[in-house]
């Protein structure tokens, strides 16, 4: 294996967005590291699967473990498994919390805690990518979703804390900020009262979600950025 071979880890890999990162850093060259509840394993000799929960404990640590023992560095951790619950805020449940607050930040501190460990101790710096949602900017009334406020703005936050605490160190830390996008998680009837929401009447599709991922990943000089892919939704309605 040459060490100098790029490697990133992706979280929520097995569809939709997180399938499409894993497409799209194997095309700019990089070693993959696939991780998601259950994922099969590739026959691309430069994808490797670990499937597991990113909400249980160990599970983000093994991931890096994984990654440095097959390909020896970590160069990008893309943080995009993530569950999303909306109902009214007095409906949720202990168990919603636990599940949404394991997954959103438990599963983003355990893998990207380990993921920065090993970018400094290579030496070439790294990137961390967040993946939250315009909500947190632009509360909905037709979307009550407290959970994922309290949970991507902690994420939000901690990018700005990141890009700063390890700006000099080379790690550059930076979010996309979703609206609705096409993906398994919404059922294809949806899609027409779901593009309603969007400023430009539509809803994105993964490609966006990469194209904004890949700019990031290729801008040495972005750190802290919140990247809004959400037709307008946060700028408003």
């Amino acid at each position: 294996m040459n060490n100098s071979q790029r490697v990133a880890i992706i979280t929520g890999a097995s569809q939709g967005i997180g399938e499409g990162l894993v497409s799209a850093y194997r095309k700019l060259g990089y070693a993959v590291v696939a991780n998601s509840r259950t994922i099969a394993e590739s026959d691309d000799p430069m994808v490797l699967t670990v499937a597991g929960d990113i909400g249980q404990p160990g599970v983000g640590q093994r991931i890096v473990d994984a990654a440095l023992k097959r390909f020896g560095r970590v160069d990008t951790v893309i943080n995009n498994a993530g569950i999303f619950v909306a109902k009214p805020f007095t409906d949720y449940t202990d168990d919603d919390y636990d599940a949404v607050t394991g997954v959103n930040l438990r599963g983003f501190f355990e893998v990207s805690r380990a993921a920065v460990r090993a970018m400094l101790a290579h030496g070439e710096g790294g990137h961390v990518v967040n993946v939250s949602t315009s909500l947190v900017d632009h509360a909905n009334s037709r979307v009550p979703s407290a959970l994922a406020s309290l949970t991507k703005g902690g994420l939000n936050a901690v990018t700005k804390e990141l890009a700063i605490e390890f700006a000099d160190r080379g790690i550059r830390a930076n979010a996309v900020a979703l609206g609705i996008i096409a993906t398994p998680m919404h059922d294809p009837a949806s899609y027409d009262a779901l593009a309603e929401m969007h400023p430009m009447g539509r809803l994105g599709e993964v490609g966006d979600v990469v194209d904004a991922v890949v700019y990031l990943e290729n801008a040495p000089f972005v750190t802290g950025e919140i990247l809004h892919v959400d037709g307008g939704q946060s700028a408003g309605h």
